[in-house]
């Protein structure tokens, strides 16, 4: 838990001296990584102390109505292949995702939204439809709605639920930070 608020704290000082962040700009260093796996596992905890056991089935999610301030942050559990919305400390959603496959793996560390657009199709992979895109990294990699078959099957991106995508493209902005965690 202090490592987690280390790193909010870290990247609260990095969008506070450089808000206009450089392109690819991310946090893929060691600690970084070690503070998204920490994220990862506090945010399984908050989803059983939330929503209880109940497991979710492919392409499912839960979101509620959490009263209250904080800063939006996005953790993502590359193991659990799932993702979660917190509000300051409150987790409000969980989603299951389909991130990138073994031969394209999704990067782990702490990410910005870099870049947002409702209607977007992929350069690299065919004209792929890529709707509600949120992009982390100058690669290309990026949140969005897509497939999910139960298993990593992206090249590298971090596939939602459309409407799970749509919903959190509403909550999220520029600069709101993603963690990444095995």
């Amino acid at each position: 838990m202090k490592k987690l608020a280390l790193a909010l704290a870290a990247w609260g000082a990095l969008a506070l001296s450089t808000y206009s962040v450089p392109a690819g700009a991310s946090f893929e260093t060691a600690e970084a990584k070690e503070a998204a796996r920490d994220a990862a596992a506090l945010a399984r905890q908050d989803m059983l102390d939330a929503f209880g056991e109940k497991s979710l089935k492919p392409g499912q999610y839960s979101w509620r109505k959490v009263q209250g301030d904080g800063e939006t942050r996005v953790v993502i559990s590359l193991g659990d292949q799932l993702a979660f919305l917190y509000r300051g400390s409150s987790l409000v959603a969980v989603s299951t995702i389909s991130s990138g496959k073994d031969s394209k793996p999704t990067p782990t560390g702490i990410f910005p939204i870099l870049e947002k657009q409702r209607l977007h199709r992929s350069i690299k992979y065919e004209n792929a439809p890529m709707p509600f895109m949120q992009r982390i990294d100058q690669y290309g990699t990026a949140l969005h709605g897509g497939h999910l078959p139960g298993h990593p099957a992206s090249h590298g991106c971090i596939r939602l639920p459309d409407e799970f995508a749509a919903k959190l493209y509403r909550v999220t902005e520029v600069g709101t930070p993603v963690f990444i965690g095995a």
